[in-house]
């Protein structure tokens, strides 16, 4: 689903130039949750940019299914990206004057769809992640894991082929970074979701299918791609769980 080539990213020129990504190649199949580990600044984060189109390789190529990335205008990678691609971010990213389920609905009606579409999925997205009764709750009315809650619910609202989670759970507890992580993987296992994260957390990264390793701008590891299988499925009765809390 997901093809890098020879991907590489250069920032700066002539002698301050850095290497952050270097002539890497991947592939990352349909339906698979894969993390994305290494030391600060070897480049995780430089390259799910990349893959996600956000931002502008230097060198080689990206495949999105059949689309080539790297070939692709700024308002052709933006469809893509808000068509087919859900994003998850540390600092939650949600408009702090709307509500949770108008910061879900926002980028469905940038799609086009009608203010009542919008609301519905956006209410059925809340309840995927047990916050159905915190609809019309605003940002500072919720907890971290809560707001948390809402960005993934905002994320997988559009039924997108890829979700790129960028240290989704930093700011989090443990405890709450386990059921954030959950979500995802029920996400993953039901509605056959791609999900790539960038982690420095081992614990997140034992909860994925396999954990590719980066070190310097290179991957040092693809990891094995045989799924683990994790905790026991957290489907039943997960959402009744965190929506308690």
């Amino acid at each position: 689903m997901i093809r890098a080539i020879a991907l590489s990213k250069t920032y700066g020129r002539g002698e301050a130039a850095t290497k952050a990504l270097r002539e890497v190649d991947l592939e990352i199949g349909r339906g698979e949750m894969v993390s994305i580990m290494g030391p600060s600044g070897c480049g995780k984060t430089t390259l799910l940019q990349l893959l996600a189109g956000i931002d502008r390789m230097s060198g080689g190529e990206v495949w999105f299914g059949d689309r080539p990335l790297h070939k692709l205008d700024d308002k052709e990678l933006s469809r893509v990206r808000l068509e087919r691609m859900g994003f998850i971010f540390q600092a939650y990213h949600l408009v702090p004057v709307l509500t949770a389920a108008e910061n879900v609905a926002l980028p469905l009606i940038a799609r086009g769809l009608t203010r009542q579409e919008a609301d519905r999925r956006a209410v059925e997205a809340l309840k995927q992640v047990g916050l159905e009764t915190k609809a019309r709750r605003y940002p500072y009315e919720l907890s971290g894991g809560q707001n948390q809650r809402v960005a993934i619910a905002r994320a997988v609202a559009g039924e997108p082929d890829v979700i790129w989670a960028d240290e989704p759970t930093g700011a989090l507890d443990s405890d709450t970074s386990e059921q954030v992580i959950g979500l995802l993987r029920m996400l993953n296992r039901h509605l056959n979701t791609t999900i790539v994260i960038v982690t420095h957390d081992p614990r997140v990264a034992e909860q994925t299918d396999r954990t590719i390793a980066m070190h310097n701008g290179r991957i040092l590891d693809h990891g094995d791609r045989a799924a683990r299988n994790g905790p026991a499925d957290p489907a039943a009765g997960l959402a009744r769980e965190v929506s308690s809390r």
